[in-house]
């Protein structure tokens, strides 16, 4: 298991779109949720022990923030072949185990991934309605022991968007697993 830091790509940068394919088999792009005010876009995976850790974090602050125009989607951008933990099949007995109230999506030719220039899972990037990047990094301050978390990164982030203040521009990298990259 390979460590990685998120990349933090400059604020402002546009979303990329994409058209996947979700646990729920229907096709996903950035305009089906036009009509939402934030898009959180997670890059995570069935395995990785820093997804499992946060995980109920994710779908807890997608529960909360869901009926305030915040929406979240997973995508899982890994190589299910070397790693079939994170298969198409397995994405759906977790997000029914977990009962995921996102989309879970499957990034299948990894293409997705390389636009967002994610590295790790989770790797995370918060978009405002307009579409550009306010907040990229870590979800709180403490991914192993939740019971010791001092700073919710993600949702004061969420919040600021929201309510029209600030989002802080000292933002600290995401950290996890790394993505599990196709061998050509």
């Amino acid at each position: 298991m390979a460590l990685l830091e998120s990349t933090m790509p400059p604020l402002g940068t546009p979303a990329h779109d994409f058209s996947l394919c979700g646990v729920d088999s229907k096709t996903h792009s950035l305009k089906n949720y036009s009509k939402k005010i934030v898009l959180v876009i997670i890059f995570m995976c069935n395995h990785c022990p820093y997804v499992k850790a946060v995980l109920k974090r994710i779908i807890d602050l997608q529960n909360d923030f869901l009926g305030r125009g915040v929406q979240f989607i997973g995508i899982n951008p890994n190589d299910a072949i070397r790693y079939p933990d994170d298969s198409l099949e397995n994405m759906k007995i977790i997000a029914k185990e977990n009962n995921f109230s996102f989309p879970y999506l499957v990034d299948p030719s990894q293409e997705t991934a390389r636009l967002y220039d994610a590295v790790c899972t989770p790797d995370l990037y918060v978009y405002g309605k307009d579409r550009k990047l306010v907040y990229r990094g870590r979800i709180d301050d403490n991914w192993e022991h939740p019971k010791k978390v001092t700073q919710s990164d993600l949702k004061l982030a969420l919040e600021n968007i929201l309510t029209g203040q600030p989002v802080a521009n000292e933002q600290i990298p995401s950290m996890g697993c790394s993505i599990k990259w196709k061998t050509t």
